[in-house]
């Protein structure tokens, strides 16, 4: 447990045993599972946890009511890493009263196969719920990122309970930077709903916010500035720092040794930030964050049944569903017989947002020569 405020705690979990989130993102340090507890003349949980760690938070939120009753059961967002243990919250307290939207109790009754109207408080936009000397506001933040969503703010305090909003991966005692985790967690997650992002920011900016507390990730108390400027920049799709991402699919080695000469190249030329991703083996999702970091994309892919190899495939599809958008692309194919990526790819970005393509697309023919490295120049030079 973890003590936000003389009258808050964090009865979350830290599940240091976890290693895929959601069934597709590699975890590194663990997962925080969140879930706060409001100690006034009425007592409010703010979300559950994930059901495969139920038995540490029932411990916990035991521990932190010390003999009394839950009233309220707040219900933030219903994706089951946070709603997995409502069933278990109502089988201990059965005259708890559950606060959410109206969609909340739609989801309630598919997740749990029963309706919990009877115990209903349906909030809308701008709605007041009073424990006591803490009242609790509610923001509506539909797609951030289930349409079901609301975030609270609770006044007496000045604290925002952020739902996903500034979660992160990695438990909350993980010694890792910040930013990475969470970059890799919002553009993953969240990244498809910047413009729903923006709105709840504005929402947020006419408040006075002493403490952020999301369901992930730790509690943030300091610099609060820094976060809401990295959301900002994150939900906006602006690229978060000048340089070069080489995202490259290599069959054999040819095209990733191109893709290492062209690094090469930008860096004798002066590009302090260049990085290469091997999407065939190196984390696809951190492949995704780092697209969205940069304001350049280099694109390198063999040829393959008539298209891209898979791999890249992959990657422009997760780029193009999360909304990236903003960058200048330059595409590099690969082909023994018939190079045929390169359309491919192209075909691909053109669908995103305010891609500029870099011309023109290179092409290699199995293996890179002379003359290749000095379209690899001249494509630094554009790059540039």
């Amino acid at each position: 447990m973890e003590k936000v405020t003389e009258s808050i705690i964090n009865v979350g979990v830290n599940d240091k045993e976890i290693t895929l989130f959601e069934g597709q993102y590699k975890i590194r340090n663990g997962m925080a599972y969140n879930s706060y507890l409001i100690l006034d003349e009425k007592t409010a949980v703010m979300d559950t946890v994930d059901h495969r760690v139920l038995d540490t938070w029932l411990s916990h939120l035991t521990e932190g009511l010390n003999g009394r009753e839950v009233d309220y059961l707040v219900v933030q967002h219903m994706e089951p890493d946070h709603s997995g243990s409502v069933k278990e919250l109502i089988n201990r307290f059965p005259k708890i009263k559950i606060v959410g939207s109206a969609m909340t109790f739609t989801m309630l009754n598919q997740f749990f196969g029963e309706s919990m109207q009877d115990r209903a408080v349906i909030v809308k936009e701008g709605d007041g719920l009073e424990l006591g000397s803490h009242n609790l506001r509610f923001f509506n933040a539909p797609m951030v990122h289930w349409p079901e969503v609301i975030v609270t703010y609770e006044q007496s305090e000045n604290i925002v309970f952020s739902a996903d909003g500034f979660g992160k991966f990695g438990t909350r005692d993980a010694r890792e930077d910040w930013a990475s985790e969470a970059a890799r967690y919002y553009f993953n997650i969240c990244g498809k709903y910047g413009m729903q992002v923006q709105a709840l920011l504005k929402k947020l900016a006419g408040l006075s916010i002493s403490v952020i507390c999301p369901l992930h990730g730790p509690v943030l108390t300091e610099n609060l500035g820094f976060y809401m400027d990295k959301y900002n920049v994150w939900s906006s799709y602006e690229p978060e720092e000048a340089g070069v991402l080489i995202a490259y699919a290599s069959i054999y080695g040819h095209t990733k040794e191109a893709a290492i000469k062209l690094q090469e190249i930008l860096k004798n030329k002066g590009e302090k930030n260049v990085i290469t991703t091997d999407l065939c083996r190196d984390d696809m999702h951190e492949a995704v964050k780092d697209a969205f970091c940069y304001d350049r994309l280099v694109l390198a892919a063999a040829s393959y049944d008539g298209g891209m190899f898979p791999a890249m495939a992959d990657f422009l599809y997760r780029l193009k569903s999360k909304n990236c958008q903003k960058r200048r692309v330059a595409l590099i194919e690969n082909g023994s017989w018939a190079p045929c990526a390169g359309n491919a790819m192209k075909a691909y970005v053109e669908e995103m947002k305010n891609m500029t393509l870099v011309s023109p697309i290179i092409t290699i023919k199995s293996a890179m020569k002379s003359e290749t490295i000095t379209e690899l120049e001249h494509l630094a030079d554009a790059l540039m």
